[in-house]
């Protein structure tokens, strides 16, 4: 086996194992509305948690973990050459503001860490006129960005599709999922950022979540 196809070979593996994990996450939040009925009041499920990480922010800081525990945030991964999905990604974040009373806390991993350095990510949050400083955009090592995403948060991530399988405008595959972290790091939902009734339930499960945490 040549090395071009033994990189195919464990690149479908890895999709294939991605694609299992992300079918049972699909259920579990399906399924979720049934365990706890329509309640703000009452937890979602408990559906992983978490690693470690030791990561950049956009204003040079290191930021690990630790620094978010205590209250709930909500993630997303994006790359700022993405010309596609990551700006509707990063205008839906922007809209959480207004769908959770109190604000809500979000942190974005570049999954193009090489180009994407602090400064990128800096400029990216002011072409949206974004002043929160409590709104991370993260960055580091590459390897290190993708063992988090599908090793932690259980998400696809592929940053050297086929030749073919990517568009020139997103030349990395990824997630458009928005993730729920509580304070704990428990990860506690998945919402594609693209379906208006998903950020209602990410919505509400932030707001039960923040409840607990203040409780």
């Amino acid at each position: 086996m040549n090395e071009e196809s033994g990189r195919a070979m464990r690149r479908a593996l890895l999709w294939g194992f991605l694609v299992a994990v992300i079918l049972a996450i699909v259920v579990t939040a399906l399924m979720a509305p049934s365990w706890r009925g329509e309640s703000a009041d009452e937890m979602p499920p408990e559906l992983g948690h978490v690693p470690g990480f030791l990561l950049v922010n956009r204003d040079g800081r290191q930021i690990d973990n630790a620094e978010l525990t205590g209250s709930p945030w909500v993630a997303d991964f994006i790359f700022t050459r993405c010309a596609l999905s990551c700006p509707r990604m990063t205008e839906r974040m922007l809209g959480l503001e207004k769908m959770v009373p109190g604000g809500v806390r979000r942190v974005s991993f570049s999954v193009d860490p090489e180009y994407d350095s602090p400064q990128v990510l800096q400029l990216y949050a002011e072409s949206w006129g974004i002043t929160d400083p409590e709104w991370l955009f993260l960055t580091g090592e590459r390897e290190t960005i993708r063992r988090l995403v599908t090793g932690g948060f259980k998400l696809g991530l592929d940053d050297e599709p086929p030749p073919g399988s990517a568009s020139p405008d997103e030349p990395i595959l990824h997630s458009t999922r928005f993730v729920l972290v509580d304070g704990a790091g428990i990860i506690r939902g998945y919402y594609d950022a693209f379906r208006p009734q998903e950020l209602n339930r990410l919505a509400r499960d932030y707001r039960a979540v923040a409840a607990a945490a203040s409780g």
